[in-house]
């Protein structure tokens, strides 16, 4: 049993007759069926996984008419959105420079509506002195004559400054320039007309400062529709609309 025994041993590593004898196989050149997936190792098989796996990953090319007309809509948003920037910077800086001249302009408007009651009461001193009175009173006379210099030299000043009298006397009432105290009878006029100032107005540059005080006449004809005479009108005296009544006195 011994000999039958060594007898299978030295016919299984006996080499097969036939084989080359330079070849040699071993353990890891066995099939393994059991495996799974053992067939992935096949060329073909690595290379219908590698293109299924890109085929299912690879998304669709998209239309390059809707990409360039996206593009062009985002184009065009972007510069809407910068002209609307462009115009806004320029508007907030249009609105500054006037709110900077209006400053400039009206900065004494304060300061000169406190020195108008000043202007009347040298109007009222100069109203209680009558040329008949200066003529036979020489003291009353050089008194009037320094008051009408003194009021003159304080209007120039204003008038530096843009500040004018509105003339209302003998104008339309225009409610953006005058203020009616009362109504008086006077069919001798057209209706409507100043006949009677009780306090002079005053204008700065175009905004009224102050208006007058006057009287208005009733009982007389229609005012007709006529042009405003030289030297400004309710359009030029800081007036906001309304009729043309009312002038500023530039000769004071």
């Amino acid at each position: 049993m011994t000999q039958n025994t060594a007898k299978d041993q030295t016919q299984r590593e006996a080499p097969a007759a036939g084989a080359d004898p330079d070849i040699v196989v071993g353990p890891e050149d066995m099939l393994n069926y059991d495996r799974p997936g053992a067939d992935a190792s096949a060329p073909g098989a690595d290379a219908g996984a590698s293109d299924g796996t890109a085929d299912s990953g690879e998304a669709a090319p998209a239309d390059p008419a809707a990409r360039i007309a996206e593009l062009e809509a985002e184009v065009a948003r972007l510069k809407r959105d910068h002209l609307n920037a462009l115009a806004e910077a320029e508007n907030a800086k249009r609105r500054a420079d006037k709110r900077i001249q209006d400053n400039t302009k009206y900065a004494v408007a304060n300061l000169a509506k406190a020195i108008l009651p000043v202007a009347d009461n040298m109007e009222r001193a100069l109203a209680a002195a009558p040329e008949q009175a200066r003529v036979l009173d020489p003291h009353l006379k050089n008194l009037a004559v320094g008051v009408e210099m003194t009021a003159k030299e304080l209007m120039n000043a204003l008038a530096q400054y843009g500040v004018q009298r509105i003339e209302a006397q003998g104008q339309p009432f225009d409610p953006n320039l005058h203020q009616a105290m009362q109504e008086m009878e006077n069919p001798d006029v057209p209706a409507g007309t100043v006949v009677q100032v009780y306090q002079e107005g005053y204008v700065i540059h175009d905004r009224l400062l102050r208006p007058s005080m006057v009287v208005v006449s009733k009982g007389g004809p229609k005012r007709t529709a006529q042009t405003p005479p030289p030297g400004g009108d309710a359009g030029t005296s800081g007036s906001t609309g309304g009729g043309g009544g009312g002038r500023v006195d530039t000769s004071a």
